[in-house]
């Protein structure tokens, strides 16, 4: 993220070293990693609740394109279904060979 090489950290310790003096600038140091190490974890968490809430949203698309598909499959069935019931309706009733017609069971 930052580009910090060794002659920077070693400017600013040296700048600490001036200004805090040797006694507090341990704990000072402590603490800065301490507030970095909290604010890294924080920024983690944060990345990977994004990424799965992103990997998630991409999962649900194609489930819902699968059942967007199966809806149009399950009304094009439907279909030809009552199209095959209203041609059946309109054939003549079969005949026996005497041409009376069969009796409903």
């Amino acid at each position: 993220m930052f580009d910090v090489g060794f002659a920077e950290v070693f400017l600013l310790g040296l700048i600490g070293l001036i200004v805090l003096g040797p006694e507090k600038l341990p704990a000072v140091a402590r603490t800065l990693g301490g507030l970095i190490r909290r604010a890294r974890t924080s920024w983690y968490s944060l990345r990977r609740s994004i990424e799965a809430e992103l990997n998630e949203a991409d999962v649900s698309k194609p489930l819902k394109k699968a059942a967007q598909d199966l809806n149009e499959t399950g009304q094009k069935i439907d279909k030809l279904v009552r199209t095959a019931d209203t041609r059946l309706d309109k054939l003549p009733a079969k005949t026996d060979e005497t041409g009376s017609k069969p009796a409903d069971v």
